[in-house]
């Protein structure tokens, strides 16, 4: 395989705790040089101590060129192969101010150094052969993670969750091609494969293919967030419950039909998921070229978004328009929302519940603030994703498109099997799937591919 640019042989040193102001802050070093140019940048406060391996050792900062010392700070070496790289790490943290952090890296750089690139600790770590390419990805969910959820799990996919059963399902396929190819080499050995038991294994692989690629999505909803569509008629009171929901007046509200034109976008983050909740123009005979533009937009937003919350306005009798929403979007996942239950009623609340049935419901005052609370645990309850427990999940589309192709080759022989072709000819779609697996995991090695993945994560991881 031709090697990776830039060089992976020399030693790196980056910042490896976010932007910004902290009381402290961390300077992470890698190669086999890490230790002997830490000393020259590091002085331990004790003379003569020994660098011990995982050992805090406390001392000061130094810059050689001025013969100053700038820092106080505590070094820790990590010698390979047993660090996150499986190279000689050193780790020094000082105090967390961004001038004193970029100084220590500049004078690791003078002695010897060169500034890590984004993502090239962890890159080091899977060329090393320490993590495979999804543990790789999943390092840097977990860095970014938005919730706890996500957080956990990446963080098992981090520990090789889902390696482990990914490395199984390719050992099983290799297992099924070895066995087809030595009944078909030695026909007169009394190999051949019973089609009812072949049909069963395939099913099953198809079966875990199938799961991991649905998946996607809710991975995909968890990173990203789920997008909810506020929709109804004009004037129902759909930004003021976008502004309520973000408890800040974010958008303009107005007694007036028609003020919100465009549509705005915020998340709101509801126990452990995240939403992005869109205020956008009513549905309704437009009064201007603007607002048309703006109810046209809004039907595509709302055709798009994972959800909707409906909102009707119950001091005011139902009408054709409401109606008709509800009939256009009813293949979507809708909850309603009765609002403005602060003023005397005049819809027919029972009458639409029943007339769509399914949909849950619920009456507040967005104005007053009524049953806020219990319209936020509703939203969760019918629009977070339901994981099942040990359910794995995919986060990349990458990972997708891979397991996507592998699906198609894996249904493609069960079909040829189930119709009576030689093993040959199924036999050779189940050997295209062995490489893409191998490039699930990084054991096929693409350098364009995984330079992406790395080019993601923050310089110092």
């Amino acid at each position: 395989m031709k090697m990776l640019t830039p060089p992976f042989d020399d030693t790196i040193i980056a910042i490896s705790t976010p932007p910004g102001f902290g009381g402290i802050g961390i300077v992470r070093l890698s190669g086999d040089k890490a230790l002997p140019i830490a000393k020259k940048i590091f002085r331990p406060k004790k003379r003569g101590i020994v660098f011990s391996p995982r050992k805090a050792i406390f001392g000061y900062l130094y810059d050689s060129k001025k013969d100053e010392i700038f820092d106080e700070a505590y070094l820790i070496y990590f010698p390979g192969p047993y660090s996150y790289t499986r190279e000689d790490i050193v780790e020094i943290s000082c105090h967390g101010s961004p001038a004193v952090l970029e100084e220590a890296v500049r004078s690791g750089i003078r002695a010897g150094a060169r500034h890590a690139h984004p993502g090239e600790f962890t890159l080091r770590a899977y060329l090393k052969g320490r993590i495979d390419i999804i543990q790789a990805e999943a390092v840097n969910d977990l860095i970014k993670a938005t919730s706890l959820q996500q957080a956990k799990l990446a963080f098992g996919q981090v520990e090789g969750k889902l390696t482990k059963k990914v490395i199984s399902f390719r050992q099983q396929l290799v297992r099924l091609l070895a066995d087809i190819e030595a009944s078909i080499e030695f026909p007169d050995e009394n190999l051949s494969l019973n089609p009812k038991n072949l049909v069963s294994t395939f099913e099953n692989m198809i079966d875990f293919l199938l799961k991991l690629v649905q998946s996607y999505d809710i991975g995909k909803s968890i990173t990203d967030g789920l997008m909810l569509a506020i929709t109804g008629s004009k004037n129902v009171g759909k930004s003021t419950l976008f502004n309520a929901l973000l408890e800040e007046q974010r958008a303009i509200v107005t007694p007036y039909p028609g003020t919100t034109r465009d549509f705005l976008k915020e998340q709101i983050k509801i126990k452990d998921t995240i939403f992005n909740l869109v205020d956008m123009a009513g549905f309704g005979k437009p009064a201007s070229f603007i607002e048309k533009e703006g109810i046209k937009k809004g039907m595509e937003i709302a055709s798009q978004a994972d959800g909707l919350l409906m909102l009707f306005d119950s001091s005011r009798k139902e009408n054709r328009q409401d109606l008709a929403l509800l009939q256009e979007y009813q293949s979507k996942k809708i909850f309603l929302i009765f609002n403005k239950i602060d003023l005397p009623p005049k819809m027919d609340i029972k009458k639409i519940k029943q007339r769509f049935k399914g949909y849950p419901s619920l009456k507040i005052s967005a104005l007053k603030g009524t049953n806020l609370d219990k319209l936020r645990e509703n939203i969760y309850d019918v629009f977070a994703p339901k994981l099942r427990r040990r359910e794995d999940i995919i986060f990349h589309l990458r990972q997708k498109m891979l397991l996507e192709e592998s699906l198609r080759f894996l249904k493609k022989s069960l079909i040829l099997l189930k119709e009576g072709y030689p093993e040959e000819v199924y036999a050779e779609e189940i050997r295209k799937i062995i490489p893409l697996i191998g490039q699930l995991t990084g054991e096929i090695r693409m350098n364009e591919v995984i330079l992406n993945i790395f080019s993601r994560f923050c310089v110092g991881k």
